[in-house]
């Protein structure tokens, strides 16, 4: 009876996680759609629900009833595996972020390392969607994005390592811990702009969605998905967008402290404060969508080849020394 419970408590653990993060998820589909209007001085959506708001639930609904097309020269297993890998990765990773004090559902000292395994682990359901598909648009759509993330994740490790300097230790609790007395984005802002250029990157978004360039490669790796399957991507790539603005708010943003400790700021809870930098950053990649032109490919890899990862060596070098230098360095 005491080990029923005790899964009984896990499984209700992970729903209350998972469940807000798929509502974000639609809310924020309504975000992106509503900064672009505004930058592009148009309407947005506007008509299913008091201000659009129900506009996602209308698409998912879409989805849901929409048939699901499987390509008869496809693999077929591999291609209906590849979406629900994607989505699943996706959902996993929100395990190890805290939302404040003691409130995360897997409270590990690698969570760093954790968040960096499953991610690495979602190019794999990409490949796998473009190459059982058996169509060449799709398979070149995915060889882009699988180059594209392993290039932009290997900047993000170095810049995250700026910080682990900083804290020597890799549980995000603790990150947002050391950042009591001064936010890493104040010391680290260079390394805060190359991490959220990156994470773009790493995230598809644009200017770099060009896995999805609809010029070239009609529709890049999803191309012959359609229905739910189609919506799982969906779901996966948004869920990733809203974990690096999850990352970097607590890498850089102080996670759920407040930016002023003294009354009221004080007595907001601390997922609120999380909350609002996580839909900062969101609004700062919707805006980037809005305002900037896509990159060529090659461009792409230049900038995270020969300029972000040079950079990124660079400031780890320097964090080292100036910490080594003013005996610094936290004890492990």
């Amino acid at each position: 009876m005491d080990n029923l419970n005790l899964i009984f408590n896990e499984v209700y653990k992970i729903f209350f996680l998972l469940i807000p993060v798929l509502v974000s998820v639609a809310m924020i589909v309504w975000l992106d759609r509503r900064v672009w209007a505004f930058v592009q001085k148009r309407q947005g959506p506007n008509v299913v629900g008091p201000f659009g708001l129900l506009q996602s639930l209308a698409d998912a609904l879409k989805y849901i009833f929409k048939e699901i097309i499987i390509p008869a020269s496809s693999n077929k297993i591999i291609f209906i595996l590849a979406p629900i890998i994607t989505m699943t990765l996706a959902l996993i990773s929100w395990a190890v972020i805290p939302f404040g004090e003691n409130q995360v559902l897997a409270n590990i000292n690698v969570g760093i390392l954790y968040i960096f395994a499953v991610s690495s682990l979602g190019v794999y359901g990409i490949i796998m969607g473009g190459w059982a598909s058996n169509s060449k648009y799709p398979f070149l759509g995915a060889i882009r994005s699988a180059a594209q993330m392993v290039s932009y994740e290997v900047s993000i490790g170095i810049i995250i390592i700026n910080v682990l300097l900083c804290v020597g230790s890799l549980n995000l609790s603790d990150i947002v811990m050391a950042q009591q007395n001064m936010w890493f984005i104040i010391p680290l802002f260079p390394m805060f702009v190359i991490f959220f250029i990156s994470a773009l990157a790493e995230t598809n978004r644009p200017p770099f969605d060009l896995p999805e360039a609809e010029a070239e490669l009609v529709a890049g790796y999803q191309t012959e998905y359609s229905g739910m399957m189609y919506a799982m991507f969906w779901l996966g790539e948004y869920a990733n967008i809203l974990l690096m603005c999850a990352l970097g708010s607590i890498l850089f943003l102080g996670g759920w402290l407040s930016p002023i400790d003294l009354y009221p700021f004080n007595l907001i809870p601390g997922v609120f404060w999380l909350i609002f930098k996580i839909l900062f950053l969101f609004i700062l990649f919707a805006l980037v969508k809005a305002v900037v032109p896509r990159y060529r490919y090659d461009q792409l890899m230049r900038l995270g080849w020969k300029i972000f990862l040079p950079l990124s060596l660079t400031y780890v070098i320097l964090t080292a020394s100036y910490l080594f230098y003013f005996n610094l360095l936290p004890t492990i």
